[in-house]
This record gives C-alpha cells, structure tokens and sequence, in this order.
C-alpha cells in the first residue's frame, strides 16, 4: 500500500482501478505513394471518421454541460475543414508524399507557425491543430485512440495532465475521479471537475510514475490522498465515506427549496457564477438567489469578431427574464491576460495579467466597451440589473467607467429606447490598491464585489497556475482575512452591500468567517450552493462574532485554517 497526494480541487471520495492515458503510437514510415488517387481518397476517409468523432464528442458535451462546453470542439472541425491546410496535404500527396507524411509535415508546418506568434491565443489553436492532426493520422494507420466515453467499467483516470476539453468528455457514468501530474486549484480543468462533480486531485507531480495501468486506487478529493493498492481495512472506510457522501448529497435536496440562513436567523445570499445564458439553469436548479457574476467575456470568445450590440442584447436580455427579478450581476468585458482575443491584435506583453487588460482595455478602445454599455442598458428593463466594472484600480478608471455608461444611458433616451432607471453600479475588488481605498470606492459605488482568486495571488505576488509557487496561494492567510474584513467593513459604513465572487466564496473553511464578517452575498458555481446553504443553517453568527478577532490577529493561514476547525466541533 503507497499513499501520494495532491492538490483536493474536487471534493469526493472515489475507489477504482487506474486507467493511465497512455500516448498512442503514432510513428509512421516516410514512403513515396504509388497512387495519387487513392492516396487522396484514403485521406479524405480519415478526415471524414475524425469529423463524425468530434461531432459525436460534441454533442455529448454539449447535451452534458451546456454549449459553452461543446463549443470547444467547434475549434476542431474547424480545422478539418480548413481549406489551407487541406489543399497543403493534398498538394504533398500529388507530389508522390503518403498521407501520414504530408498530413504531419503540414500539421507541424501550422502548429510552429502559431507558437511561433507568441500569443496564447494562437498556442491554443496550436494545440487544436496538434489534436485534430493526431486524430486523423491514427485513422490512416487503423489505430483506435482511447476513448474513455466507451469504458464499460468503472475508472480513475491517471495523466500528466488532462486539457479542459479531454475533461469535458470524461463521462461520471464510469469515470469515478482523476489523477494529474500538474495542474492547481483554480485551473479550468480543476472547475470543470467540479461542474462534472467528480472528485480530483492535480499536482501530484509522480503519479504517472507511481501509479500502473490497472492498480486499485482510493482518491480522496476533499484531503487530496491517494491511496494505492489499499488493504481491506482503508477499502472498507472509504465505502463507508462514500455512503456518507451519498446520504449526505440526500439531505441536501431539502436545501433546494430554502432560503439560505444560518442557525441564529442571518439570511445571505447564494448566487451563481455564470459564463453565459446557457448555465443559468444549472443556478435556479440548486436554488440559487441570483447570479453574483455573469463573466461576459465568453460572448467574445472562440469567434472571429466582436460581437454585435443585438447579440449581446439577446444574450443579457435572456439571462434576465429568467431570473425572473432575481438580482443579475454583469461583469463587464474582462479581456487579457490569459484571455486574449486576436481579432483584435493586441500587443505581445512581458506580463500580461499586470498589464493591458479587462477596464484599462475598455477604456482605450470606447467604441467596443460603449456597444457592450448600450446592450446591457438595452437589456436593464427586463430584469433586475446590477453593473460591474473589473480590474479596477483607481478612482479615476471608476469614475472614468461610470461617466461612459451615462453617456450611453443618456443617448438611449435621446433615442426614445426604454433603459431602467436605478440600475446599481459597482466594482470588482481584486487589486490590492482597491482594497485598501474600498472606503473611498464605498463612497461612489453602489455595491462592492469582492474578487478573491485574483485579489490573492496579487496580494501574496503569486500566480495561482505555477506550480512552484502555488502553494503560496493562500486565501487563509492573515493578509487576505484583514483585506476582506476592510472591504466589508467600508462597504458597510457607506450602507453598502457587499459579495464575493471568488472561489473562496465556496471555501467550507473561509464560510464562517466570511459569515461572522458579514459578508451579504456568496457567489459560486452551482454545484457548490446546496452544501453551503446546509452549512450556514448550521452556523450562528452571534457565536462566531467574538472569534474574528482572534482569527485576525493569528499569524499563519494553517493556524486559522486549524482555528476554523476547532471552532467548528
């Protein structure tokens, strides 16, 4: 019996034989064909079998988890039909090359020339040429790829790494959990887990190493143990952890239909993280109160252009009437950083997400930000709206920010068109500068929102996705508690409410303290509501009051993370 372990980012208890991905081999011998036409033939047969895979796989994903999902796979037909690189393959093959060579010759000669612009962006469409190109070469060479869609038993899957489109297609009908090398918490691997609800544990480091095809696993993803080859005895606990889990996922459906309260009588509100109107449902589903961050960004995303004033209408609008009066809060576009789109040509940064991105970007480019203002005002009369502005570092960009939005309220009157007149305009507070002067934000925003997965990593100057410094992402720290706590606490002196849209939000330890903080809104992915809505009735916030400042005045995040839990026995 070995134990490893890794970083929890999926909580669960699973017991399963490994599955390793394994790469294929994919080699291939440089040959002169002896019929042109039936070399082209063959090769268009390999485009068509990969071109119904992906179809399949897509609609699966997308009939599974919403189009945003299978819109990843969009990206690869795209590339089977790309008339260039076709045209390039056939052109090889009439040159006397076999398909497996004039297939990987023009593949490489693509996938250099993305990495070669150094813009994420195009590396990812590196990788979808690479993916794609891998497919159809394993159909000329009669080689199946694995496809754990198909597994008729149940699986762990152990890899290196797992890209968020493999993770899409993990089905939890047999896939009990995962296994990566890499990876951390906040990762869109590790969300996707988590949208799925399988447990997973990432960054192991050795487990492709450790772990054989086929060995018995235990995988803990609220600890981040693995267990392999366990005894009878750990087998035994962990079916009976499981059970737990499952009689506790029975009680929470009680929780479906209740307010979220805590035991002394304080209500809060759970609201949902959305990417766009198709992950609404998922949010009234489990009950939620409203939506704490619409992260429109994703209307811009896997495209070729803006777009227009009527789409993003259509997709606000939508959101709103089914939320039916429920408070929507919208972030407006947040673009950059590892968020890059390259129809607009952006310049190559240095570092990225310190630079030129989300309120800076809009701000220079007026005519795009004032088309995103005009859409959401358009859409404002259909439901509870709530704006918010990202990234926001300065009063001026606020005030700056604010300025367009009545400019475009004002034309739309001027227009004749109906806009909602008290819409409630606030910020993301996610940069250090901003907390500290949330006192002054308090004074000319309507609400503050609380952005934790970037407010840390900038707080403690360590990117959340290196898994060299990783570990110094730490929500508990004390720095990160007194910042929230001066937010709250500006917010409240303005009578201004305030929310989290974090990952923290969710975080079962940072719950009482956000609680007795006073926290008023917790936004987080839907999966995440129904346990915490259970938790909170079973907390007072009269008796967790007297802790905080004893939990402030501790010096370490494991020692307040170790407080949490004592209070709560």
């Amino acid at each position: 019996m070995l134990a490893l372990r890794g970083i929890p980012v999926s909580n669960g208890a699973a017991i399963a034989k490994a599955y390793c991905l394994v790469e294929p081999d994919l080699t291939f011998s440089k040959k002169q064909n002896q019929n042109n036409d039936e070399e082209i033939i063959r090769f268009n047969e390999a485009i068509s079998h990969a071109k119904s895979e992906i179809e399949r796989i897509q609609a699966a994903a997308t009939q599974k988890y919403g189009e945003d999902k299978g819109a990843i796979f969009g990206a690869h037909l795209l590339v089977l039909q790309d008339p260039e690189l076709i045209t390039m393959v056939v052109g090889k093959i009439k040159d006397g090359m076999n398909a497996e060579y004039a297939l990987d010759e023009t593949a490489q000669f693509f996938i250099h020339m993305f990495e070669d612009l150094n813009n994420d962006y195009m590396k990812e469409r590196a990788a979808d040429i690479r993916d794609v190109s891998k497919r159809v070469l394993a159909h000329l060479l009669g080689i199946v790829l694995p496809d754990y869609s198909r597994l008729k038993e149940d699986v762990i899957i152990v890899a290196k790494d797992l890209t968020p489109s493999m993770t899409t297609q993990l089905d939890p009908t047999h896939v009990k959990g995962f296994i990566t090398d890499i990876g951390g918490k906040t990762s869109h691997t590790a969300i996707l887990a988590r949208t799925i609800g399988i447990p997973a544990i990432v960054g192991v480091r050795s487990a492709t190493l450790d772990i054989k095809h086929g060995d018995v696993l235990i995988i803990d993803g609220s600890s981040g143990e693995i267990i392999i080859h366990p005894d009878d005895d750990r087998i035994a606990k962990y079916k009976q952890i499981k059970q737990q889990q499952k009689l506790f996922k029975q009680q929470l459906e009680k929780y479906r239909e209740l307010k979220s309260v805590s035991k002394d009588g304080h209500f809060v509100e759970l609201a949902g993280n959305i990417g766009g109107p198709q992950d609404v449902a998922a949010v009234l589903a489990v009950g939620g109160e409203g939506i704490g961050l619409f992260r429109t960004e994703f209307l811009y995303m896997d495209r070729m252009d803006l777009p227009s004033e009527e789409e993003q209408f259509t997709a606000y609008k939508e959101v709103l009437e089914a939320l039916n009066g429920k408070p929507v809060v919208v972030r407006t576009l947040d673009i950059g950083g590892d968020k890059n789109l390259p129809y607009l040509k952006l310049p190559t940064e240095m570092n990225p997400f310190l630079g030129y991105r989300a309120i800076r970007l809009c701000l220079d480019h007026q005519e795009l930000f004032r088309t995103q203002l005009r859409a959401l005002l358009r859409a404002s009369v259909f439901g509870n709206l709530k704006i918010m502005f990202p990234m926001i570092a300065t009063l001026d960009e606020f005030r700056k920010a604010k300025e367009l939005l009545f400019e475009e309220k004002e034309k739309l009157r001027v227009e004749g068109i109906p806009v909602e007149e008290e819409i409630e305009i606030g910020l993301m507070i996610e940069i250090p500068s901003a907390a500290i002067i949330a006192d002054l934000f308090a004074k000319e925003a309507d609400f503050l929102s609380i952005g934790t997965n970037d407010l840390i990593q900038y707080t403690l100057a360590a990117d959340r996705m290196n898994e060299n410094v990783s570990d110094l992402y730490q929500p508990y720290h004390p720095a990160i508690l007194r910042l929230v706590k001066m937010i709250i606490d500006a917010g409240h002196n303005e009578g201004k409410w305030v929310g989290m849209c974090g990952e923290m939000a969710g975080d079962w330890v940072a719950i009482p303290i956000l609680l007795a903080l006073g926290l008023d809104e917790f936004s987080m992915s839907a999966s995440s509501i129904l346990p915490v809505r259970s938790q909170l009735a079973t907390l007072s916030k009269e008796q967790l009051v007297p802790h905080v400042q004893n939990l402030l005045q501790l010096t370490t995040a494991q020692q307040v993370e170790q407080a949490v839990i004592d209070i709560l026995k």
